[in-house]
């Protein structure tokens, strides 16, 4: 069962030796509309991570800046290529002299490795560009994953996983992306620009001068541009998590949405996030790719101009021939990155929306740390106390009031109540998945604060009425509860819980993968798993959380007696709905609102007429609760 006043639970099967697969916010979305909210922090944040391959970047850079150095030498030494052609042919027109090959040869040579060189350079820069956004990709998930597992449960009680999912994968695509290509764009663009200004200039600052009136009216166009897209490439990065969001939240629970027939609702919902998203996409798409064609016709009124100035300086003698086809080269070359400079800044915008989701993430609280002189128990008793326990799960609202009790070492104690009293929250305390207000509780004398979560969980062996298995063979499965353990010790915890019939029914027995979903075995096959993984685990302690509820009556009678043989010598907490299950504890507690309003052995429960008796008889005089 789970309390009312908690998110469901999501703590599996854990064992004394657990190791395995990793398993699975409050997340802080950017409002609709809103560029990143700390443009310049998360820049130097990004920076950071950058740091640690400075040396590799300055290469980048150096060889970003050669390559086109070469390549914005080429036109002119192919100009002068043109130049001397034009004046071979006017000469042997006239009858003067001849075309000089020679000359022209050697000019298209150095032309042709000049290119060749400046294409190397470019080819290296981007190879190790590649290499290193790829490990900022890597480091980035990594740090995701590592964080995901020192974050709260209350973070993921409260937490949409498609948002996580998404901050995973498309946020940090983007930043990945983004690295890979505008980090050595905004280099070469800003050399290109700077360098074609130089040799434009050396041609004729007259039509330099021509050229650059154009610049204002691009830089217009960009800037309207670059302003009215933000707005959608911002709502477009948010609504990708919430589609994310969504449809991992059906496909999680598609069974559910069909038996409340929710598949219309579904569908709705689904549409109005899709519909969203399709608009800011199409939009910011749309805006972002009419910056070529208008920065292309802009352009082409540049190049008129030029050719006609050009001409009337060629026709007086002022400027060559090869000079003219020189400086259109040149004119093409200083506007595509300008365009590109605008394309960076309207990516960065994005880069940095995405990359701050990333790092919100990262920044978000994480359970309290471990105390650095841990206690150590070398030998596992058993006892346990709860003194003065308050708690909630949140700390203004107190469900858990003030709980006071002890096990000694060894007895079987069952917790029962109405839903909402509190019974599975006290388990969540015990194991530290949440931390208490006030008061303590104790292990063998020890506040569980003075352990490691690790050594604190490693006593443990639970058992939940929400099953959890992962994608692979059950024998894998069973084998998480101690990893180190022999196929045989699997095999005989297999049958301690009375799973080894139905497995070895199945197509490859042991082997058999389960699917993500574990569609192919049933719901009680899959408690009894969890059961036998409890089993191999061999736990000091055990939580057994409504632990029979999804087995038929005459499995779990023989589930009862293995786990009666199981919890000989260990101190062990069942919570039931089913009192009829729990008679034969050694001391049942009864709460009811977070406290405690009864306790004492069934019989003498039954004999008060309180509060247990009337839960007990419930349980038999209305037909749905019969057993």
């Amino acid at each position: 069962m789970t309390n009312a006043n908690s998110p469901n639970s999501t703590s599996q099967s854990s064992g004394r030796r657990q190791h395995g697969p990793l398993g699975g916010g409050p997340m802080a979305m950017l409002r609709k509309g809103e560029k990143a909210r700390d443009f310049k922090g998360t820049l130097k944040k990004l920076v950071g991570y950058l740091h640690t391959y400075r040396v590799a970047i300055i290469i980048v850079w150096i060889f970003a800046i050669i390559s086109t150095i070469l390549s914005i030498a080429g036109p002119k030494i192919l100009g002068k290529a043109t130049t001397t052609l034009f004046e071979g042919v006017m000469a042997r027109i006239t009858g003067t002299g001849s075309i000089d090959f020679t000359t022209v040869g050697r000019f298209i040579l150095m032309t042709l490795i000049l290119y060749g060189l400046s294409t190397l350079f470019s080819y290296i820069q981007g190879w190790i560009m590649t290499d290193i956004s790829m490990k900022i990709t890597y480091r980035f998930r990594r740090d995701i994953s590592e964080k995901i597992n020192r974050m709260p449960l209350r973070y993921y009680d409260g937490t949409n996983h498609g948002e996580v999912l998404s901050r995973i994968t498309n946020d940090v695509d983007t930043v990945s992306q983004s690295l890979n290509q505008s980090l050595t764009q905004i280099i070469t663009s800003i050399t290109t620009v700077v360098g074609v200004l130089i040799m434009m200039l050396s041609i004729s600052w007259q039509m330099t001068l021509v050229a650059l009136t154009m610049l204002p009216v691009s830089l217009g166009i960009i800037g309207l541009i670059v302003n009215k897209s933000q707005v959608f490439f911002k709502r477009q990065q948010d609504y990708l998590g919430h589609i994310n969001g969504h449809v991992e939240e059906m496909y999680g629970s598609h069974v559910v949405m069909k038996a409340f027939n929710g598949e219309a609702k579904s569908v709705a919902q689904f549409d109005q996030i899709n519909s969203t998203l399709f608009d800011s996409a199409w939009k910011s798409q749309f805006l972002s790719g009419m910056m070529f064609p208008i920065m292309n016709f802009v352009g082409n009124l540049g190049y008129v101009a030029i050719c006609i100035l050009g001409g009337y300086m060629a026709v007086k003698g002022t400027v060559t021939v090869g000079d003219i086809q020189a400086f259109i080269q040149y004119v093409r070359n200083f506007t595509q990155p300008i365009t590109q400079i605008a394309n960076i800044s309207n990516t960065l915008q994005q880069t940095m929306a995405a990359a701050e989701r990333v790092f919100e993430f990262l920044a978000e609280g994480e359970e309290l740390p471990e105390t650095t002189t841990p206690a150590r128990i070398t030998k596992v008793l058993g006892r346990v106390d709860f003194k003065n326990v308050q708690f909630g799960y949140n700390p203004e609202k107190i469900i858990i009031k003030d709980f006071t009790f002890y096990a000694e070492p060894g007895q079987k104690i069952a917790i029962v109540g109405p839903t909402g009293a509190g019974k599975t929250t006290m388990v969540k305390l015990l194991m530290r998945f949440y931390d208490v207000n006030n008061g303590a509780i104790l292990v063998d004398g020890h506040d569980i604060r003075e352990l490691t979560r690790h050594d604190l969980r490693d006593m443990f062996g639970m058992v939940l009425q929400d099953t959890w298995l992962y994608n692979g063979t059950i024998m894998e499965n069973i084998r998480y509860g101690r990893p180190n353990a022999t196929d045989d010790e699997v095999i005989a915890a297999a049958k301690a819980a009375h799973a080894d019939h139905f497995i070895r029914t199945l197509p490859d027995g042991y082997k058999t993968v389960l699917n993500e979903e574990t569609t192919n075995i049933s719901q009680g096959q899959m408690q009894l798993l969890t059961i036998a993984r409890a089993f191999l685990s061999e736990p000091y302690m055990l939580i057994l959380d409504e632990a029979t509820s999804s087995v038929d009556t005459h499995t779990e009678g023989l589930i009862q007696k293995a786990m009666n043989s199981l919890m000989k010598g260990r101190t062990s907490f069942i919570i039931a709905h089913r009192l009829s299950t729990i008679r034969d504890a050694d001391w049942i507690l009864v709460m009811n609102n977070g406290d405690i309003v009864e306790q004492g052995r069934h019989d003498k429960l039954l004999a008060k007429k309180g509060f247990y008796a009337e839960l007990y008889n419930s349980q038999f005089e209305t037909p749905e609760f019969a057993t």
